[in-house]
């Protein structure tokens, strides 16, 4: 079970990072994050979504370690770095619903509700 809720994360993690370094690039895929107010990103969420990449870069770390594929996944940083993870998806998940955009609302909901069952099957352990 760890093993596939790892690979989840770690390909949806991957994805949204592409997402992310396609926007701040300048492509128009701004109707899908950031609330969906703008096609192609203005500069200061340019700089945000660039800045998503190094967070979700951490936290596939933290997932890599929880799951064993790095050492250190049974010390209280990365259990308690991998539950805040698990929090920060499941908030996502209704904010994302709530968006005014419908692309966000389809798109992220689903990936947040994911990477939120992912993290909290990883922060269970085996």
């Amino acid at each position: 079970m760890t093993e596939i809720a790892l690979g989840v994360a770690l390909a949806v993690l991957a994805a949204l990072a592409v997402l992310q370094l396609l926007a701040a690039s300048g492509l128009p895929v701004g109707r899908v994050m950031w609330s969906g107010a703008h096609r192609v990103l203005p500069r200061r969420l340019r700089l945000a979504s660039a800045t998503s990449v190094l967070v979700y870069a951490v936290i596939a770390v933290v997932l890599l370690s929880r799951g064993r594929a790095l050492p250190g996944g049974d010390s209280t940083a990365v259990v308690v770095l991998t539950w805040a993870a698990a929090a920060f998806f499941a908030l996502s998940v209704p904010l994302n619903a709530f968006s005014r955009s419908p692309a966000e609302r389809w798109a992220m909901t689903p990936t947040s509700a994911l990477l939120a069952a992912s993290a909290v099957a990883l922060a269970l352990g085996s």
